[in-house]
């Protein structure tokens, strides 16, 4: 397994730091934050150091989500909420803090004043039809 010794995750998986390893699989691995949004914030990350989501493999990202579908459902009833936010920050500019991805888990309550992800957004471009299209035609020209 490639692995990046100066990456807090890789030495987590290495055992070098411990951690609250709440379950795995063959090549992910969740588990508890240790400093977290909200009570139960989980986290689930590749046993491969992969910097960006696009960078994984297919059985790799198939086992993150995997495991991240199963956390879900557990943690909501284990801490009582019947919602989570699921996030990726995928890349420094998304606002990844540890260049090794990771799926934070966070469950949510109505009133605990994080809000959808529309409220993160304080500067919505305004873009007409001609404009979208234009973006969906690179996108489609590049899949």
């Amino acid at each position: 397994m490639t692995s990046n010794m100066t990456c807090i995750f890789c030495r987590i998986i290495s055992n070098q730091i411990p951690a609250r390893i709440l379950h795995q699989n063959d090549r992910a691995v969740a588990l508890l934050d240790a400093f977290p949004l909200s009570i139960g914030h989980a986290l689930v990350i590749p046993k491969i150091h992969y910097s960006k989501l696009q960078d994984l493999d297919i059985d790799s990202t198939g086992s993150v989500f995997s495991l991240v579908r199963k956390i879900c459902a557990v943690l909501e009833r284990a801490v009582n909420v019947n919602s989570t936010t699921v996030a990726v920050h995928n890349g420094v500019e998304a606002g990844q803090e540890i260049p090794h991805v990771h799926v934070h888990i966070v469950p949510r309550t109505k009133f605990d004043g994080a809000g959808p992800i529309h409220t993160m957004f304080k500067k919505r471009p305004a873009m007409n039809a001609d404009q979208l299209d234009v973006i969906y035609g690179n996108i489609k020209n590049l899949l």
